[in-house]
């Protein structure tokens, strides 16, 4: 499988709108950060993308993701879900159905908020919509999305559960201040591992860098990426101050596991 990260910022992305701080003024391309996404593909060609921002579009030119034949929700927040309409770019081009998977905390709030895909009002004469079919997962078992095992677990993130995992070598914790004792079973010994690390200041729905690197070191990762960073945080400077096996991530990261 192959693994690309498409965005590692934050929920504003970086640079902010209207910022003139060194790191949303700097010039390094690492110091550019979309929306945390990503996507996996398959040795067939097929790709499982992790999250919808509302970054998709972008990302998926600029990455050269062609199609995408399921979607991992991992939580309902609008930097990780406003991208679904452009979902439907790859049903015009695969002429077939998206499967969507998410818990059903995920689920209630997506099919909500795009009623007008997943619950249509009879007689719509638009364009057509993204074509998508939801699928209930569980943070606490094995989901199997295109024939590939995900071993799920749940993160805490303020008051909402986010969905973490893990496939084959490689694990995934995005956005949560605090990872229940599943989620370290299942990332024990993991190789290459991708965490939230909002920042070196704490914040109370994310851990900090000094906190992702604690968990990092205790699960003995062979090599951790940070993700979900702000513009507070320097690509070449933070990367200084981590240990060995430990660094931040930047969009379009990618290699085989």
């Amino acid at each position: 499988m192959k693994f690309t990260l498409l965005g590692c910022g934050t929920s504003t992305g970086v640079p902010l709108p209207g910022c003139a701080c060194k790191v949303c003024t700097s010039g390094h391309p690492k110091n550019h950060r979309d929306r945390t996404s990503a996507c996996i593909t398959l040795d067939d060609g097929r790709v499982i993308l992790i999250d919808a921002g509302p970054d998709l579009r972008y990302q998926a030119l600029k990455h050269k993701v062609r199609r995408v034949d399921s979607v991992l929700f991992t939580h309902a927040h609008a930097d990780h879900i406003l991208g679904i309409d452009d979902l439907r770019s790859f049903n015009f081009s695969s002429k077939k159905r998206i499967s969507c998977y998410g818990t059903k905390e995920t689920l209630d709030p997506i099919t909500d908020s795009f009623s007008y895909i997943f619950k249509p009002r009879p007689g719509y004469a638009g364009g057509m919509v993204a074509q998508l079919d939801p699928h209930e997962i569980s943070n606490d078992t094995l989901a199997e999305i295109e024939g590939t095992a995900f071993t799920l677990f749940p993160l805490v993130h303020g008051n909402m559960t986010v969905t973490g995992f893990r496939v084959g070598d490689l694990g995934y914790a995005t956005d949560f201040n605090e990872m229940p004792e599943r989620g370290m079973r299942v990332l024990e010994g993991v190789k290459y591992l991708f965490i939230d690390g909002l920042r070196f200041e704490p914040h109370n729905t994310h851990i900090t860098i000094t906190q992702a690197v604690e968990i990092a070191q205790k699960l003995k990762a062979q090599q951790t990426y940070i993700i979900h960073t702000t513009h507070t945080i320097d690509y070449d400077e933070t990367n200084a101050l981590l240990p060995a096996g430990i660094e931040l991530g930047y969009d379009g990261l990618s290699f085989e596991f």
